[in-house]
């Protein structure tokens, strides 16, 4: 504990150094927006598609603490794992290569339901629908399939009703997969690091976005950039920022997703920030960003 003390004492001095009217971040104009009113009802689920090509930009950690900050505010979240590699399932305490039936059960195999693969988290609302390497045969196995692109939105119709948001974390890749959570979903919040090759591939990704629109969801939204990694220290990291406005405006969202070594400590814990560290800048940041979700699912 008293290395992790020093680390933070050490930021803070660091961040010191760098004057806070030099951080876009920090100075950006953000909305005010209160807690989000309690419901009388639940479901139909709004869908939501975590996606980028490039990996290790933080979309499992914020499908895990965007989920548990909907689910603090009384929303039923369903999270999807769908990228074989299981990470999601793992930042839940869940060891995909002992499943029996996974997502990929789900989508090939008739007879087999939702409430077949759920498993329930120990966030209250909160539920998971695990993957493991299996699911990376899928995308060889769909290419058969009669309206291919479409399995995942036909397999999760039946229990919307039941929930307020589905958060679908993506494979890193533009593939099959991909394209059935575009497909299914109503929007696409893409995080982004805060470095430049990040940037690079956000062009290539909206432009698949839009061709999902034309040509299979016409429904499909661009919810919000989520500026992730972010560090205010550095003048790269500023300067990405800046460049993220300037390019899309309003589409950023105000909430920014700092570094933080909590982040690392609740993979291992296979916990939310929100319940490993509930007053940490981390769960603030998730907890803003769960009402600007909802604010923009209601505008």
């Amino acid at each position: 504990m008293a290395s992790e003390q020093a680390k933070d004492d050490a930021g803070q001095l660091f961040a010191a150094e760098t004057p806070a009217s030099n951080d876009p971040a920090a100075n950006r104009r953000k909305r005010d927006l209160p807690d989000p009113a309690p419901l009388q009802r639940h479901g139909p689920a709004r869908i939501l598609a975590l996606c980028n090509q490039k990996g290790g930009v933080g979309k499992t950690t914020t499908a895990i603490n965007l989920g548990a900050a909907l689910a603090e505010y009384g929303r039923r979240v369903l999270l999807v794992d769908f990228d074989p590699q299981g990470a999601l399932s793992v930042g839940l305490r869940v060891q995909p290569h002992q499943l029996d039936r996974t997502v990929y059960n789900l989508l090939m195999e008739r007879g087999v339901g939702v409430e077949d693969v759920l498993l329930k988290t120990a966030v209250t609302g909160l539920d998971l629908l695990p993957s493991n390497i299996d699911l990376s045969a899928a995308e060889v196995q769909l290419v058969t399939e009669v309206a291919r692109e479409q399995v995942l939105a036909r397999t999760l119709a039946p229990v919307l009703p039941d929930y307020d948001v589905v958060l679908i974390d993506c494979q890193p890749s533009l593939g099959l997969l991909t394209v059935n959570a575009l497909t299914a979903a109503h929007g696409v919040v893409i995080p982004l690091e805060c470095e430049f090759f990040s940037l690079r591939g956000v062009a290539l990704l909206i432009d698949t976005i839009d061709k999902v629109r034309e040509r299979l969801n016409p429904t499909l939204r661009l919810e919000g950039i989520l500026a992730t990694m972010y560090d205010g220290r550095t003048l790269h990291s500023r300067e990405v920022f800046t460049r993220v406005v300037e390019a899309f405006g309003d589409t950023v969202f105000d909430t920014v997703i700092s570094r933080t070594v909590r982040f690392p400590e609740t993979t291992v814990a296979g916990e939310p920030i929100t319940t490993w560290a509930p007053t940490s800048a981390g769960a603030t940041a998730y907890r803003n960003l769960a009402r600007e979700v909802l604010a923009r699912a209601a505008a």
